[in-house]
């Protein structure tokens, strides 16, 4: 059986690292210039009213500029990129705009003369990804004869990576993203993103390493300066050497581990040839989980500060994307309240297959699933529920008064501008560069 090819290249500027990456394994050797080509990268986030750490967390203009830019010599005249930013209100239209015009996409449309949609305002179609597993998908992609997946080579706190196949999550409708956070035991969020190339065209993976990300998918995390292009035009061969480029074996990652057993492969990289760059010179450890205490009932940071009469319980893969960004303002809020005497004996649960401890004095269910499943669970004393699909933040404070948690006001009234926060770390080091993310 003939290898799958997977080429690194370190990225340098002015040096056409792109085109090397994608010249190293022929990625164009089956496209025909008139072909319909859609390019997905990876816009996890955008915050419209403040300045946030975009390193690791986005695909870089720069990369996507080189690709464009190799497609047009190369004939291609019909481009599309499409990417479907999640927001805190499902109906903003005005965040996705905000984050095409300031990431240079517009002057992408200008100059090149592609097409990007917001892919909320596009039709979308119902796929069978497996038996058992269906998804709603951008229609755009399915009816295009050649993908380019962009993705960042970053670690997940649920899906341990985010590369390839996991960034094809971003082209499903919202329904689709919450059903793929399940409960059932077989249907999980690892075995659901496994599926999620099987119905897309053939084409060609690039992973944008230029930052890479630990304990993402977004700017929580840390980022790294790491100056790598991975270029496959197999997504499950670019997966599992992008895994290993963070440290990670792909057998210790769930969606590619059924993702080679659906296609017969080893969970190893036996059947790939890597060209360029070998992984052992560049493999640098990237943790992606967050660490808990007490039987995972603390995060390790308020365990070492003390905290006391609260159960916190770890996250799991039934939490979906919005409830995660709720759970984050959640925990900031209740670290921030902590005032070195114990809680009310409080509980919080979150997605959908937790169960209420016993003697508990408070349960804080957040997020309608949960609720809708535990609240009239007979452990429950006092329930407090943080309702809404997805929940509204007025909610987060009214419950934590509720609770007797005196969370400071402002954390609320200035939430949009949290992100600012996090750009803290990164001020004053030179390598950590906007102009990757602009384009003149």
């Amino acid at each position: 059986m003939s290898k799958s090819i997977v080429s690194i290249v370190k990225y340098e500027k002015e040096k056409d690292s792109v085109r090397k990456a994608v010249k190293l394994v022929n990625g164009f050797e089956k496209l025909d210039p008139n072909a319909k080509v859609f390019i997905k990268p990876n816009l996890v986030y955008w915050n419209r009213h403040c300045d946030f750490p975009k390193w690791g967390m986005l695909t870089t203009s720069s990369v996507m500029e080189e690709i464009l830019i190799l497609l047009k010599e190369h004939g291609v005249t019909d481009i599309t990129i499409g990417e479907g930013i999640v927001t805190e209100s499902p109906k903003d239209r005005e965040t996705a705009k905000d984050a095409f015009e300031k990431l240079g996409y517009n002057i992408f449309k200008e100059r090149y003369g592609v097409k990007v949609y917001d892919i909320f305002q596009r039709p979308f179609e119902k796929v069978e990804l497996a038996e058992g597993v269906s998804a709603k998908m951008n229609a755009d992609m399915l009816h295009s004869d050649f993908l380019i997946d962009v993705p960042v080579l970053k670690t997940h706190a649920q899906c341990v990576v985010s590369l390839g196949l996991k960034n094809l999550k971003g082209l499903i409708n919202i329904p689709s993203r919450k059903k793929f956070h399940g409960d059932d035991p077989k249907y999980t969020l690892h075995y659901n993103v496994s599926h999620l190339a099987d119905k897309a065209p053939p084409g060609l993976t690039i992973i944008d390493g230029i930052y890479t990300l630990e304990r993402g998918p977004s700017f929580d995390g840390k980022a790294h300066r790491s100056d790598i292009i991975v270029a496959s035009n197999n997504m499950l061969s670019a997966d599992m050497v992008g895994s290993s480029l963070l440290g990670i074996a792909p057998t210790a990652v769930p969606h590619l581990v059924q993702a080679a057993k659906d296609r017969n492969r080893p969970v190893d990289l036996s059947e790939i040839e890597v060209i360029g760059e070998s992984i052992e010179d560049l493999a640098v450890p990237h943790g992606w989980d967050y660490i808990y205490k007490n039987n995972n009932t603390l995060p390790l940071s308020y365990a070492k500060a003390g905290i006391g009469g609260l159960r916190y319980r770890k996250y799991d893969d039934t939490m979906c994307t919005y409830c995660s960004f709720y759970n984050a303002v959640l925990l900031v809020a209740i670290k921030s309240a902590w005032k070195g005497k114990d809680f009310d004996n409080i509980e919080v649960l979150t997605g959908k297959i937790m169960e209420p401890s016993e003697g508990m004095n408070k349960t804080i269910l957040l997020g309608q699933c949960i609720i809708n499943k535990q609240k009239d669970h007979p452990n429950i004393k006092e329930l407090i529920a943080i309702d809404g699909c997805p929940p509204e933040v007025d909610r987060i404070q009214d419950a934590l008064r509720q609770a007797g948690i005196r969370a400071p006001s402002y954390l609320f009234k200035n939430l949009e501008k949290a992100p600012l926060i996090f750009m803290q770390k990164y001020q004053g080091k030179p390598e950590f560069e906007e102009h990757f993310y602009q384009i003149n």
